[in-house]
């Protein structure tokens, strides 16, 4: 890993470079201009892990910078502060070590911890050890939440000590309404709230109606995690139907959903191979009961697949539908799922986001519709 040296007045020079790689890349499937969505140049992740690092009396926090030439030889990055996380975070970090170092109880075999905020400025910390955790640990990280106010959780093997909560609520504005997102430790969030902001409004234009108001057909969503897109989608259909793989992140879900009062949308535990089973009218079970998917009609899918992309089998079970809405964090996979996507669709709007200022990471947003020469797919459970 590399500490991002950040340079706020070279920040729209970095952006810039990444508009034009997008442009290029995606140049051969006739995209328009990509719509970019610029990042704060500092101080935008909401959560971030460190090394703890012990020097004698002294504790810090770590990052390591790798050597390009030998990455097995490793420098350790003394930190105070770091400029890409959150005010929240930098806040913390001389407290957690001012109120840790000369602690034997909460400092031995201390060696790592994780980070996580809101736009609010609530905030939970991971403790993580090499040594199993007690009730004398208890008390004294009881005593450290209220000194931070903030949540502490304690983890070592096989062991997860939950003080308070083990969660914090995002609240994100959008469009001028407020969704809230319960976002539990160790699992899947959207690190760039502001971003995350700009994701959702994207999503929200490009699936609005185009003469105002609620759609009359329906959206299922693959990887739906927390139901970060479900929760602000769903006011422009009919119906949503989500599918997502993480526990976790299900459960989040369904709080999500009733903190929201979005009664038009169901999330269930489920793969993208069984989503797929389920549609072709393949599997049955309370799960697929759940989805109740004859009493659906889809016309748009949303995908927020992992780094991997979508495998060929998955691109040909999206294309079946009219308009596809495809959330990319890696986009050399979303280029080479495009080769096979646009035999059967245009794509019509392209976004940039920048998920990760001072790295080379991009983030896309595609919206593909159905080629007028291409046939509507036959029905399978309400699917057209």
């Amino acid at each position: 890993m590399s500490v991002p040296v950040v340079e706020p007045d070279r920040y729209p020079e970095q952006l810039e470079a990444k508009r034009q790689r997008i442009v290029e890349q995606f140049a051969r499937f006739d995209a328009p201009a990509p719509e970019v969505f610029a990042s704060p140049a500092s101080h935008y992740r909401q959560r971030c892990e460190f090394r703890l690092w012990h020097d004698g009396d002294d504790l810090h926090h770590a990052m390591f910078e790798v050597d390009p030439a030998d990455p097995k030889q490793k420098t350790v990055i003394r930190l105070t502060q770091y400029p890409v996380a959150s005010r929240r975070i930098n806040e913390l970090m001389p407290q957690l070590i001012e109120a840790v170092r000369d602690n034997p109880i909460l400092r031995h075999r201390l060696f790592q911890v994780e980070y996580l905020t809101t736009l609010t400025g609530e905030a939970l910390i991971t403790l993580i050890y090499h040594r199993r955790l007690d009730e004398r640990w208890d008390e004294e990280a009881r005593a450290l939440e209220q000194q931070l106010d903030a949540a502490i959780i304690g983890r070592a093997r096989k062991q997860r000590r939950v003080l308070t909560r083990d969660h914090v609520t995002e609240h994100l504005e959008v469009d001028g309404q407020v969704f809230h997102y319960q976002q539990v430790e160790n699992s899947f969030t959207q690190p760039n709230a502001e971003i995350a902001r700009s994701m959702l409004h994207w999503a929200r234009e490009v699936t609005r109606a185009r003469h105002g108001g609620r759609r009359s057909r329906d959206l299922v969503e693959l990887y739906c995690g927390n139901g970060h897109f479900t929760i602000a989608l769903a006011e422009n259909f009919r119906r949503v139907a989500a599918t997502e793989i993480s526990r976790t992140s299900v459960a989040s879900a369904q709080v999500n959903l009733a903190s929201n009062a979005i009664d038009n949308a169901v999330v269930v535990r489920m793969s993208s191979e069984e989503f797929g089973a389920a549609l072709d009218g393949e599997k049955e079970g309370n799960r697929v009961n759940e989805l109740a998917l004859t009493e659906h009609d889809f016309a748009t899918v949303l995908v927020d697949p992992p780094r991997a992309g979508l495998d060929e089998a998955s691109c040909a079970r999206i294309a079946r539908f009219d308009e596809i809405v495809y959330i990319s964090c890696n986009p050399a996979t979303l280029a080479a799922n495009l080769e096979q996507l646009t035999q059967t669709h245009t794509v019509e709007r392209l976004a940039l986001f920048d998920q990760f200022p001072w790295t080379d990471h991009c983030e896309c947003g595609v919206l593909l519709r159905r080629r007028g020469d291409q046939a509507t797919a036959p029905a399978h459970a309400g699917c057209s």
